[in-house]
């Protein structure tokens, strides 16, 4: 009977020590999660405003572009100012946590400068992606102020990624699946899930109370549960996959390509510039220039596009992002998508709206391989009334994709195959 006691006291015991040891874990994640949310959303905020201005400055002038080259100068002569030659961008965010590489400090204004320059004169990269580093860069800055250990480090990288996405599109929930799926995929480290949480949606708020508007595409479709639009839906989500590969491969291609034929980073950038205005004099438009966001809003509000838009918007990013221009991809994916699946609204008489928005999720889901953030934030920009169309467009475009990515350094798991993974892995039991 005392040996029965004595382990009822020992158990009471235990769970009085995680839950103290559980509880201060938590005080200290929420304090340092929102700290960094603050901060990277002030920062955030700011970049959103700055970026809004450019591109506003850019289409009242349209003059401004023609010095895209020599903004590439400036971009490339930053980069050997700053000794940040080997700029991986996302990817470096990625190998930090992965390797516990150093991020630099430097690296946070370089984003910021050099993203500002590369919009404001008109390269076709987006602000997303830009934003996600801005972040992962601050928070690391801030993990050596708080003296963290590397796990704790690691975690707070992903909260600012999740609060700079957050900040400038306005979509917490898709913010914090998405650091979490990013890193290694199939895998998600749920211990990481309130404290991004946290920082999106700090960042968020803060994001709006500073005026920064958040994207939202209302699709006024609502089919709810028919089989002949799940299908059609099925369909453009499997062709979007392949469109997701094409445009990963040819944004990596045109990297690769410019650098063997130009080893001189000036003449390369400067040569890239020049070939972007020429192909939008021949084309007649300035619209492939900036992010995108411009053809998005007119698909969303007209419900048409040209056959050829997406790639087009595929070209013009690979070469800005493949000579050295700065900013990111993701809302290049967005606009590729949206435009795809409007255009194939027509072939499989679906509703213009609802396929750009299954298009959007589709290109994003698989050139991140981010299935949960894609469904999430079909939900947030597009409204909930039709998330069965975003959950199997996320579902087959991550299929048909496979392992391609924009993102090299991106890690994989065993759990990505079409399969159960058997046997099962190594799993300590929780015992409570």
């Amino acid at each position: 009977m005392n040996k029965i006691i004595e382990n009822i006291k020992e158990k009471i015991k235990s769970s009085g020590n995680d839950a103290f040891f559980g509880g201060r874990s938590f005080i200290k994640w929420v304090i340092l999660s929102v700290i960094t949310g603050i901060v990277v959303g002030l920062f955030g905020s700011l970049f959103g405003h700055v970026l809004t201005f450019v591109n506003n400055l850019r289409a009242d002038y349209p003059i401004i572009t023609f010095g895209l080259p020599l903004g590439g100068l400036l971009i490339v002569f930053l980069i050997w100012l700053c000794k940040h030659e080997n700029d991986k961008g996302t990817n470096g965010i990625l190998s930090a946590v992965h390797s516990d590489v150093d991020i630099p400090f430097k690296v946070a204004p370089l984003i910021f400068i050099n993203t500002t320059i590369t919009h404001l004169f008109g390269g076709s990269s987006g602000r997303e992606g830009a934003a996600v580093q801005l972040g992962g860069s601050i928070a690391e800055s801030l993990s050596g102020l708080f003296r963290l250990q590397k796990e704790d480090r690691r975690v707070l990288i992903m909260c600012g990624m999740s609060a700079g996405f957050a900040a400038l599109f306005g979509t917490p929930m898709a913010a914090a699946a998405f650091s979490l799926e990013l890193f290694i995929v199939g895998t998600m480290p749920y211990g990481a899930l309130m404290p991004c949480v946290f920082s999106a949606v700090t960042a968020k708020l803060i994001a709006g109370f500073l005026k920064v508007a958040p994207e939202v595409f209302p699709v006024k479709t609502e089919p709810g549960l028919d089989l002949s639009m799940m299908i059609k839906a099925a369909i453009l989500a499997a062709l979007t996959g392949l469109v997701a590969v094409l445009f990963c491969k040819v944004v990596h291609g045109a990297g690769k390509l410019s650098k063997r034929l130009i080893k001189n980073p000036y003449l390369r950038i400067f040569a890239g510039g020049c070939l972007i205005l020429l192909l939008s004099a021949i084309i007649g438009t300035g619209e492939y220039l900036g992010s995108g966001m411009g053809i998005i809003e007119h698909i969303f509000h007209t419900g048409e596009t040209d056959w050829y838009t997406f790639l087009l918007k595929i070209l013009f990013t690979a070469i800005t992002l493949g000579v050295g221009y700065k900013g990111g991809e993701i809302v290049p994916s967005f606009t590729v998508g949206a435009a795809f699946g409007c255009a194939m609204s027509v072939l499989l008489g679906m509703p213009a709206d609802l396929a750009a928005a299954c298009g959007m999720v589709g290109a994003f889901c698989g050139v991140t391989n981010c299935p949960i953030a894609s469904i999430l934030i079909g939900i947030e920009l597009f409204g909930g009334a039709d998330t069965p169309y975003y959950l199997i467009t996320a579902a087959i475009s991550m299929t048909v994709s496979g392992r391609t990515s924009l993102y090299s350094t991106q890690l994989y798991s065993d759990n990505t195959e079409v399969a159960f993974p058997y046997p099962l892995p190594d799993a300590k039991l929780n015992e409570k």
